[in-house]
């Protein structure tokens, strides 16, 4: 069974035509698919504080308490120049972002919210996840850390507050709800990132990086793509959620980088099981004789009844563990143990 793709829109905002030809050289297109294993991101924990007050707030409440951590993003590459949004995140000047948005950069300026203008080194990027962090020297009077909140906490329906720079017009303040949740989008290096939270909350190109925040001011996402047949917005936007962020955000911060377990199988794309579609060479997988057809149904004995399951559970797991598979093949049942590897850049 073929799923149907439709364009979806990674939404930085290029301002030389030299950039990205897609589209008249306007924006960076990507097909979403479901059909990459994805993996997880390293266990680490965040610094960030979170909000204590449940009571909602205003737009212009959110706005007023939020507005001075938000950041626009200038990269500068061979090809041109293009913007994008981040966000504080700690004290130390890091700041947070999608890393299509500084992919490529020879030199970065982030612009803060009294217009003062920094330069910013790059501490590390995530293409699975599509999150990086950079740097700025910048005075501790400039630097408004935001709040960082439990993503798994937030319900379809819930409030939802984008702040961002969309077109390059800085400190732009949209609102909407969390249209629904747990959907996957397509990383820049085509694995997939679980658990995306969907909004339509208006997004467009430039809002790369920015927050999504919920009716407490905390931060629950970090928007990076929309999806629409016209590339403008229509109401179908993606944020990476809060707790991936504050496991990559940790790890890159500490590291440099992260690492992520690997399987090394392609899945199909019906949603009642998890089918193998294909089986990388010179992976796990294939070491431990799984074949394209296999329909994994268990794993270290939790039931498996979608391709979205797998994923999760591969994704818990770090580089090196060993796992334990339950799958059928041609009506029989079969068991096998697996150890995963780290995921290829």
């Amino acid at each position: 069974m073929t799923r149907r793709s439709r364009p979806t829109v990674i939404f930085m905002s290029l301002l030389a035509a030299a950039c990205l030809g897609a589209g008249g050289g306007a924006i960076a297109y990507a097909t979403l698919s479901d059909n990459d294993t994805v993996v997880r991101q390293v266990t680490v924990q965040s610094a960030q504080p979170t909000a204590s007050s449940t009571s909602p707030l205003s737009v212009n409440s959110i706005y007023k308490g939020a507005y001075r951590g938000v950041v626009e993003i200038t990269s500068n590459t061979g090809a041109g120049q293009s913007e994008g949004s981040g966000w504080v995140y700690d004290a130390d000047g890091h700041i947070v972002t999608n890393e299509h948005v500084v992919d490529g950069a020879q030199s970065i300026a982030v612009r803060f919210w009294n217009g003062k203008t920094y330069d910013a080194t790059l501490v590390g990027s995530d293409g699975s996840t599509d999150l990086a962090v950079i740097e700025v020297d910048a005075p501790s009077s400039i630097l408004h850390p935001l709040d960082v909140g439990d993503s798994s906490k937030i319900q379809v329906g819930d409030g939802a507050v984008a702040i961002g720079s969309p077109f390059g017009l800085e400190e732009t303040v949209t609102s909407g709800i969390v249209s629904a949740l747990h959907r996957s989008i397509e990383a820049p290096n085509n694995f997939t990132i679980n658990d995306s939270i969907q909004t339509d909350a208006s997004i467009n190109h430039g809002n790369s990086g920015g927050p999504l925040l919920n009716l407490q001011g905390e931060v629950i996402g970090v928007n990076a793509q929309i999806r629409s047949e016209s590339g403008d917005n229509a109401g179908v936007g993606f944020s990476i959620p809060s707790n991936t962020v504050k496991k990559i955000a940790s790890g890159l911060v500490a590291n440099g980088s992260v690492e992520h377990a690997y399987l090394g199988v392609s899945l199909g794309s019906a949603a009642d099981n998890a089918r193998i579609a294909q089986v990388r060479p010179s992976t796990p997988a294939q070491r431990a004789g799984l074949r394209a057809g296999d329909v994994v149904v268990g794993v270290d004995g939790a039931e498996i009844s979608s391709s979205d399951e797998l994923t999760r559970v591969v994704d818990s797991h770090s580089p090196g563990d060993t796992i334990t598979v339950r799958y059928t093949r041609k009506g029989d049942e079969h068991t096998v143990r697996v150890k995963l590897a780290t995921r290829p850049s």
